[in-house]
């Protein structure tokens, strides 16, 4: 974040309360391929989200704040317990394994990092994947490190469907190309792309199921 003139998650949290307008230009900066896929879906999307990003337990995160401002469907910190609803964003919270029970409902975890990380990818897509099979569709965007390619191969090993960002677009392209490497991959798409691409798999019943909407892991 100094890049743009912003040190700390405290700076961030005042930006985005006293200037709104530079706090969406930062976001876009910052974390342009997450917003940029949130902004390509439509109101009426039907499916349950659950997203990870690897974030520091040290501070306080704005993601939903910063995601509450890239979509209209409703954005919550994960509960643990919690059922997850269609048309609903779950955002796994900092140091904490977001993991999808069979039952729909969320469990929060503090079990060991998953290739350095918590929450891990990998722990997402592979509790998706066993808990809705050929349901579950996996998007991996722009990001450093492998975390994520081991549940990628569980997704597709179970019938889900998976989609990787492409190399052109992506500024970080290592946890794609693992990802891709790992043979599990249906889709590899530029940013602009995965949005609709999600929709429209979505629509046609590609991937679909739970409450009548997918279980979409990003």
């Amino acid at each position: 974040m100094q890049a743009v003139g912003v040190k700390t998650y405290a700076e961030f949290a005042q930006l985005l309360e006293q200037k709104p307008a530079e706090f969406d230009h930062l976001c876009n900066t910052v974390l342009i391929n997450v917003t940029a896929f949130f902004r390509g879906l439509p109101v009426s999307f039907p499916a349950t989200v659950a997203v990870v990003l690897h974030l520091s337990p040290d501070y306080p995160s704005v993601l939903v704040d910063v995601l509450s401002r890239c979509t209209r469907l409703p954005v919550c910190w994960a509960a643990d317990g919690e059922r997850m609803k269609r048309g609903t964003v779950y955002v796994a919270p900092p140091d904490r394994h977001l993991v999808v029970e069979r039952d729909g409902a969320v469990s929060l975890s503090l079990s060991a990092p998953v290739h350095f990380a918590r929450p891990s990818v990998d722990r997402l897509f592979a509790s998706a994947a066993q808990a809705f099979g050929q349901r579950t569709l996996a998007v991996i965007l722009s990001g450093n490190g492998y975390d994520g390619s081991g549940g990628v191969a569980e997704v597709h090993k179970l019938g889900g469907v998976v989609i990787a960002q492409d190399e052109a677009s992506s500024e970080f392209f290592s946890m794609p190309r693992k990802a891709i490497q790992s043979g599990g991959v249906t889709y590899v798409l530029p940013l602009a792309s995965i949005a609709p691409a999600v929709h429209r798999l979505v629509a046609l019943g590609t991937a679909g199921g739970l409450d009548g909407g997918s279980p979409i892991a990003v």
